[in-house]
């Protein structure tokens, strides 16, 4: 089937994309930058500057995952700003070549997986979380509800909707760990704070093969926590790091330490939420990497 993915040259999407070209889908990928993607992504992908470019070759199914790196950068106003436009504006667009392939009789997608993050719960302390949690209200479960709202509207069209709430996406050549390496390679890593905080995680092959496992799956549609079945606390992810580098860990940050330097933005290391993917296991989906220890072995 044709797939049109919204970042496609991101951690995930690139994988994303070899995993479909390597299963005989055909990949549309929207990109601002289309010459530039074009170096990052395998040469069978077709690379355009809108979704709406897209309008002749009507995708069957969509991946969205466009968004401007929620750590990019210290949380200012104006930064905030651009984390949520950069996710809704994306995301609309998307809507937008729903609603004109409607009104042209074009076929329209069957499925639409939308991208949103585990900050929706906000800080959630020792409370398991599923899919049914409610969330705390703060500017992380904001920017994510802005995001999901925006895609609700595909459903209203006759597209099935399914909304992947990730957690930390971990492999080698990018994503969380590619910070974190570097500290803990030379022995100077340690907790955030108090360490008590989740850490929510996911080996990257098993977010890719979530994806996947909604897309093929006609009877999925909402909300679907991207998590291994076993998120650890920070301190327990830092020992974990530390012991497969054979390091020592006992150099933590304290917490005023981060806040002082990261500010607001702070709290997507000291808070965090203890997230299960109840409805992918009820769903029968299968991980390949259930355990941290398992995932940082094939990574490391």
């Amino acid at each position: 089937m044709r797939v049109l993915i919204t970042g496609g040259s991101g951690f995930v999407g690139r994988r994303l994309c070899e995993k479909l070209l390597a299963l005989d889908h055909a990949v549309q990928v929207v990109s601002r930058h289309p010459q530039k993607t074009q170096d990052i992504l395998p040469r069978a992908c077709d690379i355009r500057d809108s979704a709406l470019a897209f309008m002749e070759a009507p995708p069957q199914a969509i991946v969205n995952l466009a968004g401007e790196s929620i750590a990019g950068k210290r949380w200012s106003e104006a930064q905030k700003k651009r984390l949520v436009e950069s996710r809704t504006q994306t995301t609309h667009q998307l809507v937008v070549l729903c609603e004109q392939l409607k009104a042209s009789g074009q076929p329209l997608p069957r499925v639409m997986v939308s991208g949103s993050a585990m900050g929706y719960y906000g800080d959630q302390g020792k409370r398991v979380v599923t899919e049914r949690t409610p969330p705390h209200d703060e500017f992380a479960h904001r920017l994510c509800a802005r995001w999901e709202a925006t895609a609700q509207p595909v459903e209203e069209l006759g597209v099935r909707l399914a909304i992947l709430r990730t957690g930390l996406v971990l492999d080698s050549g990018g994503g969380t760990l590619e910070k974190m390496l570097p500290p803990f390679k030379l022995g100077l890593g340690g907790r955030f704070g108090s360490g008590k905080q989740f850490m929510p995680w996911i080996h990257r092959d098993d977010l890719v093969d979530a994806i996947l496992f909604l897309l093929e799956n006609d009877g999925l549609s909402g909300v679907f926590n991207g998590s291994a079945p076993h998120p650890v606390t920070n301190a327990e992810f830092t020992q974990a790091l530390a012991s497969q580098l054979h390091r020592p860990a006992i150099f933590p940050v304290p917490a005023f330490v981060l806040k002082a330097g990261l500010g607001e933005m702070s709290r997507l290391l000291l808070t965090g939420a203890d997230m299960r993917p109840a409805r992918l296991d009820e769903a029968g989906f299968e991980f390949s990497y259930p355990t941290l220890d398992k995932a940082l072995a094939a990574i490391l």
